[in-house]
């Protein structure tokens, strides 16, 4: 058989499989761009539509959003990632939002403690220098609507259940010590409760938890306060709108909550 046919014969069947094969990677590569930009426009679709019907919701022109029973929102939570936590404006403005829709008590939380570094320059826009802590009454801010705040980070959270523990553990010790039996001693979810009050780590249960931030997480809120709390991913700080916050308390207020026996 000549050199020049066995040659063909070898490389003739190698360079079709190749080509079916580079074939095939473009085939699902055209897929993948074609999926991608179907997903792309889904979503950029559903954000004019959300960017929509804020802009209705803030304008007034439906009925249901103008008058929301506020009767079981008794706390609700702010949780903001901590780069966009830095622009204060935009929590004031927030604020204000949350106060003209007539919440009582707001938590203020990031990661990182900025809000708390912040405290000072909040309470000095906004007229007031106490937080919820501090007075029993109610203060008056905001155009003189009632609102108390609290400010948290992760620290609170990782503190609070070393410092909870602690106590707990001196609690026992003592106990143990005085009765002469180290056996039998069970912690119970209330004596844990009462150990975060103690040591000022307890604060109140928000109802609803708005996240400000890329990611749909609580990002180290103290975990032991959010047992029933509803949780609403609201996008980034930047795009906040009047609109979809009386959307997620509006669909908060619709919510059958089931707490058990």
């Amino acid at each position: 058989m000549d050199l020049g046919v066995q040659i063909r014969m070898v490389f003739v069947p190698v360079a079709h499989v190749l080509s079916i094969d580079y074939i095939c990677k473009v085939v699902l590569r055209i897929l993948w761009h074609c999926v991608h930009l179907v997903v792309s426009i889904w979503y950029f679709v559903l954000r004019m539509v959300q960017m929509l019907q804020s802009h209705i919701i803030s304008s007034g022109l439906l009925v249901k959003y103008k008058s929301l029973d506020l009767s079981n929102l008794h706390y609700l939570a702010v949780v903001v990632d901590s780069e966009e936590a830095q622009h204060t404006s935009r929590i004031l403005k927030l604020l204000s939002w949350l106060a003209s829709i007539g919440v009582k008590h707001v938590s203020l939380y990031d990661m990182d403690g900025v809000l708390k570094e912040s405290k000072g320059i909040i309470f000095e826009k906004l007229g007031c220098k106490r937080t919820w802590e501090e007075v029993d009454e109610k203060i008056s801010l905001l155009e003189g609507k009632p609102m108390k705040l609290e400010f948290v980070s992760s620290c609170d959270g990782k503190e609070g259940a070393a410092k909870a523990a602690s106590f707990l553990f001196s609690k026992y010790l003592k106990a143990a010590n005085s009765h002469g039996n180290q056996e039998g001693l069970i912690i119970t979810e209330p004596d844990m409760t009462n150990a975060l009050k103690a040591v000022g780590c307890g604060g109140p249960e928000p109802d609803i938890l708005l996240i400000y931030g890329p990611v749909r997480c609580h990002l180290g809120f103290p975990a032991w306060r959010l047992r029933y709390t509803e949780f609403v991913h609201m996008g980034p700080l930047k795009s906040m709108s009047y609109g979809s916050v009386i959307k997620a308390i509006h669909k908060f207020t619709k919510v059958h909550q089931n707490y058990g026996s």
